[in-house]
């Protein structure tokens, strides 16, 4: 989520990068909780679990940091859209889609929400207008989410590729989440993630209701953990963490724990949960990881940078 601009810095030091890593670590971790909570939880059930512990703790920081929740109708109408876009919907896909996926290739998918960003900010925006090497990044992760999936799975829909296309479906919410949350940026991001998943907690508990039977659940010790490591781990914690980078490192450096995040659930998945990637899966990551680069630009511009500095000394 990227509600506050944050200190654009170009260089981050050893602290910033550790953090960056461990930040990476709790996100792709979420991938690997919900990998063991799917086995006896239901998706909504999964869902509302996260949002609602997470919420109670993000609240109860906020106050004892000694800031308070508004009390504004508008703003709270703001953060219920904005908890439907950006923890109730991407939450639920990835969940559903997890059902029947690898934890590591629902994390590579969910590393394409730059791509959408870009797509989006394009046609919503008017100051964020495609230039030809993000196009052109869009292109090259585009292929990589088609190796992904296969081109053989245009064929017919099957419920793998239905799975794969709901976390698709995820990122894509993701990215309406991180413009719409651009309206934020007169409230510390704390306050925000606070009020949004207060409001996915209320949405999300009906639908738990409706269209699923809690009473029946019995979860072991080893779900309880993992739905207790979602909510205080790689919600609650992550957060606060994302929030002190934001400060630290900006906004733009914060991009490059998308690049991380798969690398953790990847092998969290492998090591845990007995996942075996194919071949066909790391060559879309590595297509989407050179589409992001694309998009990112900062490779260009050091490649940029050194030749010109080899021409200086060169002349």
């Amino acid at each position: 989520m990227k509600t506050h601009s944050g200190r654009q810095n170009s260089l981050m030091g050893f602290k910033e990068w550790a953090l960056l890593i461990i930040l990476s670590i709790l996100w792709g971790g979420s991938f690997f909780f919900v990998g063991v909570a799917v086995k006896e939880m239901t998706p909504f059930s999964i869902v509302f679990s996260r949002v609602a512990i997470a919420s109670v703790i993000l609240v109860g920081i906020v106050y004892l940091s000694g800031k308070r929740m508004p009390f504004s109708p508008g703003i709270w109408l703001s953060f219920l859209i904005m908890g439907v876009l950006n923890n109730l919907v991407p939450y639920s896909l990835i969940v559903w889609g997890q059902t029947h996926i690898e934890s590591g290739l629902a994390s590579i998918l969910n590393a394409t929400t730059p791509i959408f960003i870009v797509i989006f900010a394009h046609l919503l925006t008017r100051d964020e207008k495609l230039s030809a090497y993000k196009a052109i990044g869009v292109l090259i992760g585009w292929l990589g989410v088609a190796v992904l999936i296969g081109f053989e799975s245009l064929q017919g829909l099957g419920v793998n590729v239905l799975s794969q296309l709901a976390v698709l479906g995820a990122a894509c919410s993701y990215a309406f989440a991180a413009i719409f949350g651009r309206r934020f940026n007169d409230l510390h991001p704390l306050v925000v993630s606070a009020g949004m998943l207060c409001c996915s907690s209320i949405l999300s508990l009906p639908l738990v209701v409706l269209f699923e039977e809690p009473q029946n659940l019995s979860p072991g010790w080893l779900t309880i953990s993992a739905i207790t490591g979602l909510a205080l781990v790689s919600t609650s914690l992550a957060y606060l963490i994302y929030f002190k980078l934001l400060a630290s490192a900006g906004a733009t450096n914060l991009v490059l724990v998308t690049f991380l995040i798969p690398v953790s659930a990847i092998l969290l998945g492998t090591i845990f949960l007995g996942e075996q990637l194919s071949f066909s899966v790391f060559l879309g990551m590595t297509l989407i990881f050179l589409g992001l680069m694309a998009i990112d630009g900062r490779l260009l511009t050091i490649f940029k940078s050194k030749i010109i500095t080899e021409k200086a000394l060169s002349d």
